[in-house]
């Protein structure tokens, strides 16, 4: 009997290239001031060591499609474990960038396991919560004691202290959590003590965290100093109008626009190809996160669909959060744009992400023919939509 070929998402698949693709070409565009004026590298610098991480990560991508996820699933806890060890390790032993000590390097490469923290929350969220479904209506039992993980990493992220994670992975439990089944009532109250301990945490917040809040919302109070960055980030914007002033014709990226490749790259892409190339990115992220959750309300398996919506809800939530900070709704966190910004540890992740994605929306269109009943979760969600 010939074995099913499997139905791959071909529409994801190329999405990721063509994001990947311009993250290329915009990287090495933005970071040529940079190399050359900061560093004194070669103006290819930062675009060969994206393309390396770019081809490891699609070769990560392609692993993820074919390898079962359950696997994932009974691997759970010791995934867990080494996770946490490998943050208390950064806590200890990493290297301090930026006044963050989230950086482990092996040699000139340098990861920060505090990203891949987001997929493995997904991962464990998504299978505990896929057990407990006949206790999700019961608070103490069935949805308070998987968070005692979740609250284990992401005060560990917050020690080093890395605010954009911890907001990420907040979003990735919370998104899955309300996508399991929970309660209305327990929603609002999950909600209230988000709302507590984010406070708390503003409070405890460390005076430079405290001054990207100022240079967010008003950062023409201190042009020159905290609201620097967002103010030549508004420049760029401006200065590209609809079409933009041409690939590689940026000013701002000469010394102006702090670190143009990284967390604002997308002030150069809006500098250069206008209105026309951020609607077009935007777009390419906006469809990988619906379609992101699409997959989750069509797949039969609830470990599965859990993890879909965790996959979309990382990538949505990264963008609105890098985003907001570009144009001044939210702080700047130094939060990477998913598949554009430079950045192997982000690239790494996204695409191993997107292999599991892919990978069970594969299935999804194996099984549509064979009528099944969706799992308790799906149909509570499209109840609520």
């Amino acid at each position: 009997m010939k074995k099913a070929v499997r139905p791959y998402d071909y529409s994801l698949i190329v999405a990721v290239l063509l994001l990947c693709s311009a993250g290329l070409v915009m990287i090495y565009s933005a970071s040529i001031g940079v190399t050359i004026n900061k560093y004194d590298y070669s103006s290819s610098f930062f675009f060969t060591r994206q393309l390396i991480f770019l081809l490891v990560g699609l070769g990560l991508m392609y692993f993820t499609m074919r390898f079962n996820i359950q696997i994932y699933k009974k691997l759970m806890m010791p995934i867990v474990v080494f996770s946490i060890l490998i943050l208390i390790f950064v806590l200890l032993f990493g290297r301090e960038v930026n006044n963050a000590k989230s950086w482990l390097y092996i040699g000139p490469i340098g990861i920060q396991p505090a990203e891949f923290i987001k997929l493995t929350l997904a991962i464990y969220l998504a299978a505990i919560y896929s057990k407990k479904q006949g206790k999700m209506q019961d608070f103490k039992k069935g949805v308070i004691p998987p968070l005692t993980i979740f609250a284990i990493m992401f005060l560990l992220i917050l020690r080093q202290p890395d605010l954009g994670t911890g907001i990420i992975v907040s979003g990735v439990a919370g998104v899955i959590l309300f996508c399991s089944g929970i309660k209305f009532k327990h929603i609002f109250s999950m909600a209230a003590l988000a709302g507590i301990v984010g406070l708390g945490i503003f409070l405890r917040l460390t005076p430079e965290q405290l001054s990207r809040f100022d240079a967010a919302f008003a950062p023409f109070k201190d042009p020159a100093g905290d609201g620097y960055q967002l103010v030549n980030g508004y420049i760029s914007i401006a200065a590209g109008g609809i079409t933009g002033s041409g690939l590689g014709e940026s000013i701002q990226k000469y010394g102006f626009l702090p670190e143009p490749h990284t967390d604002f790259i997308i002030a150069i892409i809006a500098e250069e190809l206008g209105f026309i190339g951020v609607f077009l990115i935007i777009a390419l992220l906006g469809y990988i996160v619906l379609k992101g959750f699409w997959i989750g309300m069509q797949s039969n398996d609830t470990y599965a669909s859990l993890l879909a919506f965790g996959i979309a809800g990382m990538i949505g939530i990264q963008t609105v959060v890098n985003l907001g900070a570009a144009v001044g709704l939210l702080p700047i966190t130094g939060v990477p744009l998913p598949f554009i910004s430079y950045g192997g540890s982000s690239l790494l992740l996204f695409l191993t992400s997107m292999g599991i994605l892919i990978n069970i929306s594969a299935k999804v269109n194996l099984n549509k023919k064979v009528p099944d009943r969706k799992p308790e979760v799906n149909r509570k969600i499209k109840a609520i939509m």
